[in-house]
């Protein structure tokens, strides 16, 4: 099973990312299976969220908070702590938006992709570094996935971050 824990604070749509990517992975085969839940507190604009992507070639039901993930998206760089290196999997990657370079991170600025996109949130951006990174879905699959999640008025600009943003990775 493939585990991703996505981290960022609320509004800034790291459960979207999460169902996305969900979506994205079982688009092209019925023999895929994923599983994206959130974990939040209080509900309210930027308190810290986690969610949870779960991908799996057999059904996924267990709802449990992944304990050893696979990658660690962070939405939020003040997120970022040391210690969460110890929720990685043997080969996992914490990947963060951040303009500081992080050490044991792989560093992006989905800021500045957001803002020249005119985006008001990361998570498409982070979402197309992690599928550049991982290849646990394509580019072609996230596409697919905004197409089908996402209203009209916004899929344009949030397929262009997924595109440019797995572009960069690579």
């Amino acid at each position: 099973m493939i585990e991703i824990i996505w981290l960022g604070r609320g509004g800034q749509g790291a459960f979207t990312a999460a169902k996305l990517l969900g979506a994205a992975y079982t688009s092209d085969s019925g023999d895929k299976y994923a599983l994206a839940f959130p974990s939040f507190g209080p509900e309210r604009r930027g308190a810290p969220v986690r969610a949870f992507t779960k991908l799996d070639t057999k059904p996924v039901a267990d709802r449990s908070q992944t304990e050893k993930a696979d990658y660690i998206v962070i939405l939020d760089d003040t997120l970022y702590e040391p210690q969460l290196r110890s929720l990685l999997k043997e080969d996992g990657n914490i990947i963060v938006n951040s303009k500081n370079d992080i050490e044991g991170a792989l560093s992006f600025d989905a800021e500045n992709i957001a803002a020249e996109l005119k985006l008001p949130t990361v998570n498409t951006v982070m979402l197309g570094l992690l599928t550049g990174i991982s290849g646990v879905a394509t580019e072609e699959n996230a596409v697919e996935a905004v197409k089908g999640y996402m209203p009209k008025k916004i899929q344009e600009r949030n397929i262009s971050a997924i595109l440019k943003a797995a572009e960069e990775a690579v």
